[in-house]
């Protein structure tokens, strides 16, 4: 007791010395490197004379004369090198590399002088024997002094110091190990893989577990953080690993980006916190090439709501796509700022002879004169119209201005597409849309319907409409929402703990908009498979525990953020619907379907219409809902729609 005691004291003491050391300024620290080589030169003399001649040797006047000359080819050589440039806590493979050149160097003149010229009692072969001695000296003394500078003052830091475990032993698990030695915050205990062959092995002294082990590792070492190292995996396999965590107030941190590790340029900066979107979003598909190129290859190209989420996406992934001009059209000036600039150092990015003309419109759609000034000028090929208001709870207080927006907005830009001859027109709609409970979802699905009726009358233009539910990361997602409210301790709120949603990221959103228009032969509702839906409550949970924290509940009191419920929105419902019939048909991509929806004759369809603008154009907001449940019947209370059961439909593909 007393022994292990001392040996505290001492163990602290050293390390209070080592501290003091790191905290001197670089000159201090080199002028003691090179007191510290300048002996271990001497010392080098004395052991290698003392080997040629088989007994110690010391006070000797050939030995003092041999040290002279060893030290006066040192100094110069090892400074015109830089060998003191180096920071001696990152010393590594080629700092001894370097090291062995510059004693390579010092050498030369050692051996000319003892070894080919002769000094009288200094034998020939201490030219070479010093040299090897003195090289091995300095190299154990940067071992030993990294050893003691980065290991034992990160154990003194270990109260501070976030406990790691990294999942993956492979390439990508390795260099993060090396990048997190010289990273004081984190220590790591060990990996985690998959593959039970490596179990036990040892990559640069730590152990390798596997994922059973996972909570014996966490009671033992008390883990804080778990750091994927799995950058090329398929979503699903994250999601498995995600699992396996949620048990544990746990944050994980993931390399999101394989270009780093086949760079060599793997850092702890380079981590960052799981998103919900690595989890919810599906594994991808591969798009169909044909359908990308065909309404965007050498064609100018314009999207509307440009802006917005989707829009935005749709022009990046349109900009590689080689369209001969894209326009952006948006009403907002910061919106159509932020994505021209994007797009511009997108586009200088590209290869001569791919990069597209880009033409910023900064227009709102709802004002007809400027969207025939705008088709009329341009003569667009195809129009992605993703502008739209789709806040359910604004529109449902200011349902004059949704209606018109999204309504009037859509109706614009169809009509003038019809009378200039665009080639294709794609809409880009909600779920929202089917069996609306709010002025939004019902203002869509009259859009829809205009697209269907300009189709029913013969128009050259090929109109198609896509359906979709919530992406993830838009304005209008609860995701930022949750995000911020954990970011500020809590409650996070839902509005009903059985309120589901479908999700999709935004690029593959994107991608099958683009794939679903130009499949497209005039009028059709093309659905895309959103998956299946998520309870928002246990989506709230996931990124609370993503977070590496915990829910505070009855069960756990002592938990991190509460889950408040603060009931249904206005116009909200508990479950989107994605088809309104029940016989979907197939297309050739597996995730787009195609919907049988009615429809309304144009001449019937274009009456309700001029009614519904009257009633806008004075205000009637009353009146506007009428007209709108007359054009939508399905159109109905939520809290009619909330107490039905959820309605069979037929299973999306996938």
């Amino acid at each position: 007791m007393i022994l292990a005691q001392a040996w505290g004291a001492i163990e602290e003491r050293i390390l209070a010395t080592l501290a003091s050391l790191v905290a001197l300024g670089r000159s201090e620290k080199r002028a003691i490197l090179i007191v510290a080589d300048a002996m271990l030169c001497v010392a080098a003399v004395l052991v290698a004379f003392s080997l040629r001649v088989g007994r110690w040797v010391i006070f000797e006047p050939e030995v003092g004369l041999a040290a002279v000359i060893a030290l006066s080819s040192w100094l110069p050589i090892f400074l015109i090198r830089g060998t003191y440039s180096s920071i001696l806590r990152f010393s590594g493979g080629r700092t001894m590399v370097g090291l062995g050149y510059s004693v390579a160097l010092y050498a030369i003149p050692i051996i000319v002088i003892i070894g080919l010229i002769g000094m009288e009692g200094v034998p020939r072969t201490l030219s070479v024997i010093q040299p090897i001695v003195f090289l091995l000296f300095l190299a154990m003394v940067r071992i030993v002094a990294r050893y003691a500078v980065v290991d034992l003052l990160k154990r003194r830091d270990i109260q501070q110091a976030s406990i790691a475990l990294i999942y993956g032993a492979g390439e990508a698990g390795q260099r993060l190990a090396m990048a997190l030695r010289n990273d004081p915050s984190i220590r790591l205990v060990g990996f985690i893989d998959d593959d039970r062959k490596i179990e036990g092995e040892l990559i640069d002294g730590v152990p390798i577990y596997s994922r059973p082990k996972l909570p014996w590792l966490v009671d033992t070492y008390g883990v804080t953080d778990v750091l994927l190292a799995l950058p090329h995996v398929t979503r699903s396999k994250r999601r498995r690993v995600m699992k396996s965590l949620e048990d544990w107030p746990i944050r994980v941190r993931m390399l999101p980006d394989m270009r780093q590790i086949i760079d060599e340029q793997v850092s702890v900066s380079d981590l960052r916190d799981v998103q919900i979107e690595d989890l919810l979003g599906r594994d991808p598909v591969p798009p169909n090439q044909l359908l990308l190129g065909r309404t965007i290859v050498g064609k100018t190209v314009m999207v509307s709501g440009a802006g917005g989420s989707i829009g935005s996406e749709l022009t990046r992934q349109i900009v590689t796509m080689r369209p001969h001009k894209l326009i952006l059209v948006e009403s907002s000036e910061f919106g159509l700022y932020a994505i021209g600039q994007e797009l511009q150092a997108a586009i200088a990015a590209l290869p001569e002879g791919q990069q597209p003309e880009l033409i910023e419109e900064l227009a709102n759609v709802t004002d007809q004169p400027t969207v025939r000034r705008l088709l009329a000028r341009w003569q667009p090929d195809t129009i992605f119209h993703a502008a739209a208001y789709k806040h359910v709870p604004l529109v449902e207080a200011n349902p004059i201005a949704g209606i018109g927006n999204n309504v009037c907005g859509t109706l614009f830009m169809a009509s003038e597409a019809d009378r200039v001859g665009v080639t294709n027109f794609v809409l880009i709609s909600t779920d929202k849309a089917v069996r609306p409970t709010n002025v939004m979802g019902a203002s869509k699905r009259v859009c829809e319907l205009v697209l269907q009726g300009l189709a029913g009358r013969g128009s050259k233009t090929i109109f198609a409409m896509v359906r979709f539910g919530n992406v993830l990361g838009s304005s209008g997602s609860v995701v930022p929402l949750f995000r911020e409210q954990i970011k500020n301790g809590g409650p996070v709120t839902v509005t009903h703990r059985d309120v589901t949603r479908f999700f999709m990221t935004i690029p593959e959103a994107a991608q099958l908009v683009i794939q679903a228009g130009a499949m497209a032969k005039g009028g059709e509702v093309f659905v895309l498979d959103m998956g299946k839906p998520v309870r928002i409550i246990e989506l709230a949970r996931t990124m609370i525990n993503l977070s590496g924290l915990t829910v505070r509940d009855e069960d756990h009191p002592d938990g991190d953020i509460e889950i408040a419920e603060v009931g249904l929105r206005q116009g909200e419902k508990l479950y989107e619907e994605l088809l309104i019939g029940d016989d979907p048909k197939p297309t050739g991509h597996s995730r787009i379907m195609q919907a049988r929806e009615a429809m309304l004759e144009w001449q019937d369809l274009t009456a309700k219409l001029d009614a519904l603008r009257g009633a806008m154009d004075h205000g009637l907001a009353d009146e506007c809902l009428t007209i709108l449940h007359e054009l939508v019947p399905e159109f109905r209370p939520p809290e009619e729609v909330n107490q039905e059961s959820v309605p069979a439909q037929a299973p999306l593909a996938g």
